[in-house]
């Protein structure tokens, strides 16, 4: 019988092997940048087409290498960063495995074109499916250019899971954003089908976070370095007001190398504890600086997780330097009347405090109050102070429900957003809640009387079912109304918030939308749905971006339903506002027409139903 083992031919095990470095163009932009850094290039250019599908091309003016180590550097496992077991534990370098090419080499076409400073000529190396293909001199600069071309173009089923250009597009501008970001004294363009999208010079730190993460932290952002013998942390992080509803602009780096870390983001999440909301997460950059061999990057295929030797530690320093840094800047939480400058402005602050002015204060009864004995809880007694008509108060809130007045196409609008009020009560309805008036509590649950007991309906849920039904139906049939802006409203974007508002486009457009390009990152808003308030047009698209890159993680979810979702979270009236009854009973109204009012689209519950008999049984009865 023969042998059943064989050695698998290189070709073979590359492409295995590529499985898990390279899965998407993204991967392969990583590979190539943090190589171009490793060769102590200080101009770096990424050159795309068709979203990296068609062609990645990374050109540096590195080192370069010899006719020799071209050619070697495609071999698996061939690398010039380390030669030793002990080097594993002395990393500095961003590439150490010897992978990326031999990977890249076995699923895509490549060409190289190298020179070094010493040599008068370069290499020229043409590779297909692991072979070489051409080799040549040739004349060129000194540096590096790898073009790799038709990615998976010998395993077409790897090629057909991968996703949009828009899709891939974001992807590879994130790991183009944590390379740049790592090294800002670099300087890196980025050109996609002709044209340029990024042109970052080399500066400092902080002006790399505004050219790639937008001009508005500008003025936001608070510096944070802290210094000692077994770490160093610097970098950048947000003020609160900055935080948002997704953890885009979360970064770590650990001696420079962009990595994945939950618990160093509880750590700087610690710090800002009250400060934010508990469903917001804050802007930071930072940078730790430690021994090599305190850290292990040989963890993951992407080296985007590593191990600490003493993670406790790393912890304790992070979240107190995020801690020291908002105190040392004024921005945890104080009282401070001299930066509150609409206190300054207060005729009692910029009027002369005159005698007559002093005696009027001091015979008050609040001056006497706070100066007197016995005088903290006495109540004046003066007619206007009188209680008796106490009554009165409850007694005009009262109102027949059959006095109310017609609501047909009234809308009530909360920063734009509008609840559609019925004219009567759907039969549904009728049937199981009292005509009876509705109360709401602590502005977040609206009390409704039934006919064997109460209900508890949650504002915001409810109202997230009752948009999200009504977008379904425009989704699914016919466009909704545009009302189109007198003056049209400009956008103006980060590149990655481009590129989603793109792909999303032609679905805004079905639900009211009137989006248009309007030159670099920068777009026109036409027009909104008609039930969308004039001058939010703005705020709703950015809010929109950020709620759908929250259920971007969500992989069970279409692209139709996040954007569904997005816009349904984003426009339904939030915990603390304030209803009136004609308010809350539009609400109920709507909530009870739809097709599955028990629940928010998320599955919480919108309601939930108290019967007597429990109550009763509560109390001992």
């Amino acid at each position: 019988m023969p042998d059943k083992i064989l050695l698998l031919p290189d070709n073979i095990a590359n492409q295995i092997a590529a499985g898990e470095v390279i899965q998407r163009p993204a991967s392969a932009v990583k590979e190539l940048l943090e190589n171009a850094v490793d060769a102590d290039a200080t101009e770096i250019k990424l050159i795309l087409q068709d979203s990296g599908k068609a062609l990645v091309q990374v050109i540096d003016n590195g080192s370069g290498m010899s006719e020799t180590d071209a050619r070697m550097s495609f071999e698996r496992h061939a690398t010039s960063k380390i030669q030793t077991i002990e080097d594993l534990f002395h990393i500095r370098t961003m590439g150490f495995r010897g992978e990326a090419l031999a990977s890249i080499a076995a699923v895509a076409q490549v060409e190289l074109k190298t020179k070094r400073a010493e040599d008068e000529t370069g290499t020229y190396i043409e590779i297909e499916n692991s072979l070489v293909q051409r080799q040549e001199l040739i004349a060129m600069a000194n540096g590096t250019s790898i073009a790799m071309k038709n990615l998976f173009f010998n395993v077409p089923a790897r090629r057909n899971f991968l996703k949009s250009n828009a899709a891939e597009m974001r992807h590879i501008i994130d790991e183009f954003t944590r390379v740049a970001l790592s090294f800002p004294h670099i300087f890196f363009s980025l050109t996609a089908n002709g044209q340029q999208i990024f042109h970052l010079e080399a500066g400092s730190l902080k002006q790399r976070i505004i050219q790639l993460l937008g001009n508005s932290y500008s003025a936001k952002l608070v510096s944070v370095k802290e210094e000692t013998d077994y770490m160093n942390i610097y970098g950048f992080v947000g003020k609160p007001e900055t935080a948002k509803k997704t953890r885009g602009d979360q970064y770590f780096f650990v001696n420079n190398r962009f990595i994945k870390s939950a618990y160093l983001n509880h750590a700087v999440m610690g710090a800002y504890q009250e400060m934010i909301a508990r469903d917001s997460f804050p802007m930071y950059v930072l940078f730790i600086d430690l021994e090599p061999t305190q850290v292990d990057v040989n963890v993951h295929p992407t080296k985007q997780e590593i191990k600490f030797e003493d993670e406790k530690i790393v912890y304790a320093f992070v979240q107190a330097a995020v801690k020291h840094a908002l105190a040392q800047f004024s921005v945890t939480p104080a009282l401070d009347f001299d930066l509150d400058s609409s206190i300054q402005q207060l005729p009692s602050i910029q009027q002369p405090f005159t005698e007559e002015r002093k005696s009027a204060a001091t015979s008050t009864s609040i001056f006497k109050g706070f100066t007197e004995k016995h005088q903290a809880h006495f109540i004046e007694q003066d007619s206007k102070a009188e209680l008796r008509n106490w009554r009165d108060f409850f007694e005009n809130r009262e109102s027949p429900v059959g006095s109310r007045q017609s609501t047909d196409n009234l809308n009530i609008e909360k920063e734009g957003f509008p609840l559609t009020i019925h004219h009567s009560p759907p039969d549904s309805y009728r049937d199981t809640i009292h005509d009876s008036r509705l109360t709401q509590l602590h502005n977040q649950l609206i009390l409704a009387e039934t006919e064997g007991g109460f209900i508890l309906i949650n504002q915001q849920a409810a109202h997230e079912r009752v948009i999200y039904e009504k977008l379904v139906e425009a989704m699914n049939g016919t466009t909704r109304a545009t009302q189109r802006s007198m003056f049209p409203v400009t956008l103006e974007l980060v590149h990655a918030d481009c590129v989603l508002l793109e792909e999303l486009m032609t679905d805004l457009h079905q639900l009211g939308y009137m989006i248009e390009p309007f030159g670099k990152n920068t777009f026109v808003i036409q027009g909104t749905p008609a039930d969308v308030g004039q001058g939010n047009e703005k705020t709703t698209i950015e809010k929109l971006l950020e709620q759908y890159k929250h259920f971007s993680s969500d992989l069970k979810f279409s692209k139709r339903e996040k954007l569904v979702r997005s816009l349904a979270r984003q426009q339904a009236i939030k915990p603390g506002q304030q209803l009136t009854e004609k308010e809350m009973q539009a609400l109920v109204n709507d909530l009870f027409n739809c097709k599955q009012s028990n629940s928010s689209p998320d599955g919480k519950p919108t309601f939930l139903e108290f019967k007597m008999e429990q109550l009763e049984r509560m109390f001992g009865k």
